[in-house]
């Protein structure tokens, strides 16, 4: 058997700007058939690393070499286009790609590339880099800008193809399906693991508790060295120089160590009454664009209601609606016909694609200070607007950098910590994954696993919306929705069933399946004449229990109360809050069966 190539071998690459160091003295191999996903941080260095590669950057010190005559190709961030080009002459007769510009949602061929988004533009990019029969691919958050259905079709593409790749992306699921090594750019230098994301995480779990040990043993050092050089200041001009030396690298060690743990955020979101939002006959249709084209349907007399504390993930295709359901939610769209109530205790955090605007010239700290000077914590201790961006991984030295210094991810970074910190009580994140990296993507999925509100997420990242969302609603198209219980993997595999079920029944391989046999099934309980006067009861207390609870809050913050009496007030809100939850799970099990 014939050894695998060479393709690429980087040696002692260093690169910096200014006294920013970005990574120093790393290497990094890649032969014919390696799929390896790059890891790090906003702001670590992970475009740079992949534009100095594909020789668009200028690094300071080391080697980059391919073997010669290797076929390469990249799809950057932000790809170019000459001027003037339609997307049929960027596809210049190639069959295969105008067939991926279909799976990819791009269709009108004679559209001038400067009349497309920036998504499509993302999209037309990827067809050619795909289609352009490299040997080596390198793609930087290929995922972006694509809809679920785009992703997976991604996904099984490049696990079939042999091309050898090398990836920027945050999509997890992706990671762990294509590639075959990880390598995560940290603490200024590279991290190899050979094999895919489950395995890297269990693998950089060892690494980081042999670390915490290493770390642990650095404290233990650290103290003994500190009392050490405090004990004789006399003569700290005769102290071995070494050992001095030694005392301020176990100093940074055990800095640097601390600065990377990442909190738990656990903010105090504000009150949300037992009302959120109710849709009425909702309905939203855009005209066509064109001669002969249909009109697009968004919403068709839609009906919901809308739980307390409800985590709702809306996918679909992109163009169908989903950002547009958002704004009309939040008044920014009329509705053609119909309306939302919304709750009037119901505070809105949005998160929106096109809200990502600063004023360049002002400091990462001042942003955040012009919000808040502090964020409320859900244990009732306050965080300093410097503690809290540390929370949210930015390092002293980040908060004091102009905006106008930070990567994409890292303004999207500081863009929900603007957004988290009014302590809003319901969450409506369009696309909050694009661009952010995995350390981040940790810290909000635990944030909102533990948000003590509402949520809705449209998001192309499965993952995430597997662990924050417990209910999908699905746009299929021209007013069709699908409200599924359950997160995306859930769906999915319902899903993939459903679809075989149907193909074994127009190929007749079955004679019926069991969803097309009708089975009678045994009637619930109904309520008993004793729990229909215990319901009827149960919807009487509710109402003036919240309205009890209103007034002890009103009274609370009123400013009249002295210190016992509002201790008193605490007490009683708590006993209030305690008979609230109790009867509203009585009420959720007698309706089940009213």
């Amino acid at each position: 058997m014939a050894a695998l190539q060479s393709y690429l071998q980087v040696e002692g690459l260093t690169k910096s700007f200014g006294d920013l160091v970005l990574f120093e003295n790393i290497s990094l191999g890649i032969s014919e058939g390696d799929r390896v996903g790059l890891i790090a941080r906003n702001g670590s260095g992970k475009t740079t690393l992949l534009n100095i590669i594909a020789g668009k950057e200028r690094y300071d010190e080391g080697s980059i070499v391919f073997r010669n005559d290797l076929r390469i190709d990249y799809l950057s961030q932000d790809p170019a286009f000459r001027p003037g080009e339609t997307v049929e002459q960027v596809c210049g007769g190639n069959a295969e790609m105008v067939h991926i510009l279909t799976k990819l949602k791009v269709t009108d061929l004679r559209q001038p590339v400067e009349q497309l988004s920036g998504g499509q533009r993302k999209r037309l990019a990827l067809a050619k880099v795909l289609t352009d029969s490299p040997q080596f691919l390198m793609l930087d958050e290929p995922t972006n800008h694509l809809d679920l259905e785009m992703v997976e079709w991604l996904e099984d593409y490049l696990s079939h193809t042999k091309t050898t790749l090398l990836m920027v992306t945050h999509d997890r699921y992706f990671l762990d399906h294509v590639c075959n090594r990880i390598v995560e750019l940290a603490d200024k230098t590279l991290y190899t693991y050979k094999g895919n994301y489950a395995y890297y995480l269990e693998k950089r779990q060892e690494r980081i508790s042999a670390q915490n040990a290493l770390v642990e043993r650095a404290n233990n050092l650290l103290r003994t060295e500190l009392d050490w050089m405090r004990r004789q200041p006399q003569a700290r001009g005769h102290k071995s120089r070494s050992r001095i030396e030694a005392f301020y690298e176990l100093e940074e060690r055990a800095k640097r160590r601390h600065e990377q743990q990442a909190v738990r955020l656990q903010m105090k979101s504000s009150y949300i009454g037992n009302k959120i939002f109710e849709a009425h006959h909702v309905s939203k249709t855009f005209p066509s664009r064109t001669p002969g084209e249909p009109e697009k349907i968004i919403l068709n007399d839609y009906n919901y209601t809308f739980a307390r504390y409800e985590k709702l993930g809306i996918i679909g295709s992109n163009g169908v609606g989903k950002s547009t359901y958002l704004k009309m939610l939040l008044g920014q769209v009329a509705p053609d016909s119909g309306h939302f109530d919304v709750g009037e205790t119901v505070r809105f955090g949005y998160y929106s694609q096109e809200g990502l605007q600063f004023d360049e010239s002002k400091k990462v700290i001042d942003i955040v200070r012009d919000i808040a000077e502090y964020v409320q914590m859900s244990d009732g201790s306050r965080l300093s607007a410097t503690q809290f961006l540390q929370n949210f991984l930015f390092s002293p030295e980040k908060q004091y950098s102009f905006v106008y210094k930070l990567s994409g991810g890292e303004r999207r970074r500081l863009y929900l910590c603007t957004i988290l910190m009014r302590s809003p009580n319901f969450l409506i994140l369009d696309e909050p994954t694009n661009d952010l990296d995995i350390v981040t993507l940790n810290v909000l999925e635990e944030y909102l696993q533990d948000f003590g509100g509402c949520v809705i997420v449209v998001s192309h990242d499965r993952y995430f919306m597997d662990k924050v969302v417990d209910h999908l609603l699905v746009f299929k198209g021209q007013g069709e929705l699908q409200d599924y219980p359950g997160n995306y993997s859930d769906w999915r595999e319902w899903k993939q069933l459903k679809e075989q079920e149907e193909s074994e029944r127009k190929s007749g391989t079955v004679a019926a399946t069991p969803s097309s046999v009708k089975i009678k099934t045994p009637k619930a309980p109904k309520l008993s004449f004793k729990e229909k006067q215990e319901f009827a009861a149960l919807e009487e207390e509710l109402p003036r229990l919240e309205a009890q609870k209103a007034e002890l809050e009103a009274l609370m913050s009123s400013g009249t109360l002295s210190g016992p009496e509002i201790v008193e007030k605490g007490k009683l809100m708590q006993q209030i809050i305690d008979e609230i939850d109790e009867k509203e799970m009585r009420w959720l099990e007698l309706s089940e069966k009213a």
